[in-house]
């Protein structure tokens, strides 16, 4: 026999509940359906760093690392921000290992944006942003792009910016639309907090990932930027062990004074071995800037994989993504088209609206490429098999 609890319940988040990740997850398993859903990649990481992690264990890296990150790893990391993007980092001061970029996010957030503050974000969106900028008593200001071209209306920022405006959250290359920002888009963004206390948190977990010849335009590129940003990237999406959860920060010292603060009660160190592995792979730049050319294969067999499918593809300029359009065959909602590609095809995406706050839904689905040729292979065909409605 149960008992009601003598506690009154109460929550911050009266509007969450299961993430539609974890929702399409469970539908698509009992399905057994082709999983183009899920931002991981699909195939095995680097048995050599896998051998790195293991040597680490029994090298004896098995306690807690230092609160801010192993200093080879940090040093690594200050040398591969300064060859590629211009900008020196304090390693005693400027650099922060997370347990996840996930973790980052929510440190910066935690401890830089205050009660009663703006975060300015744009939609579509990460899901974490809206509800961690909530958990702070904080008013989290979506600005939709527009769509099909994903790109940022400075004008629309500038109109939004207030007073009370703590934070602009920038996501380059953008998940869920596969876009990325440009030098002039760092211009318009420079100019518009010049002069201003505005904060930039920057998720660049897919920095090494563009295409066709395009350069990373992260905030280290622009110095200006630089001195206001903190900046959150990803081991995981970078080498292929998202499951490993070690990312990290950077931000000038002031900036990450206070991250630091809260990191230190959230995990105090991530995870010491594979830290430790991830100095030493760092140190050879191939394992990161070959990434480019090994996506845009997968992106391309993708696309030609689904030119006889009834769906129209956006172009992806970065990241595991791209958007499929599907509104001049069916006016299905976006999420009942994803339920029906599960259970009639056997195969999984995302729907769009799942990344807007209010649900907006413009009859696209997200497709992730992060998969080995054979999945990318049956998702397609069962895609292709797809009949308008």
């Amino acid at each position: 026999m149960s008992m009601a609890s003598a506690v009154t319940r109460r929550t911050k988040l009266p509007d969450v509940g299961t993430t539609i990740f974890s929702v399409i997850g469970q539908l698509a398993a009992q399905h057994n359906a082709i999983n183009l859903a899920q931002g991981a990649p699909g195939f095995p990481c680097d048995a050599a760093l896998i051998a790195r992690v293991n040597q680490a264990m029994r090298d004896g890296h098995n306690q807690y690392a230092p609160m801010t990150g192993y200093l080879p790893l940090k040093e690594a990391l200050a040398e591969k921000i300064a060859n590629l993007y211009g900008q020196t980092y304090d390693v005693a001061s400027e650099i922060l290992i997370t347990a996840s970029a996930s973790e980052g996010l929510y440190a910066a957030i935690a401890a830089l944006v205050h009660a009663g503050d703006e975060v300015i974000f744009f939609e579509p969106a990460f899901d974490s942003y809206a509800p961690v900028i909530r958990l702070q008593g904080a008013t989290p200001v979506a600005l939709k792009l527009k769509v099909p071209q994903f790109a940022i209306d400075w004008d629309e920022v500038r109109a939004a910016i207030t007073p009370r405006t703590r934070m602009i959250v920038i996501n380059t290359p953008h998940n869920p639309s596969g876009q990325a920002l440009s030098a002039e888009d760092l211009t318009q963004l420079a100019a518009l907090t010049r002069h201003s206390d505005i904060i930039v948190l920057s998720d660049e977990v897919y920095e090494h990932i563009l295409f066709d010849g395009r350069r990373h335009h992260g905030m280290a590129t622009h110095p200006e930027l630089a001195q206001r940003s903190v900046i959150v990237s990803s081991f995981g999406k970078t080498f292929h062990v998202t499951g490993w959860r070690v990312g990290y920060c950077v931000a000038p010292a002031d900036l990450m004074d206070e991250v630091v603060k809260v990191h230190q009660f959230l995990m105090y160190a991530a995870d010491t071995p594979m830290q430790v592995a991830f100095a030493e792979w760092l140190r050879e730049p191939s394992h990161y800037l070959s990434l480019s050319n090994f996506y845009q294969q997968k992106r391309d067999l993708l696309a030609s994989l689904l030119q006889e499918s009834p769906f129209q593809l956006l172009p992806t300029a970065g990241s595991f993504f791209m958007l499929a359009s599907y509104d001049h065959f069916s006016d299905e909602s976006d999420s009942d088209m994803v339920k029906r590609l599960i259970t009639a095809h056997g195969v999984a995406a995302i729907p769009l609206s799942a990344f807007y706050t209010d649900g907006t839904d413009n009859r696209l689905i997200r497709l992730s490429f992060a998969k080995d040729e054979a999945t990318l292979q049956a998702g397609a065909q069962a895609l292709c098999l797809l009949k308008a409605r």
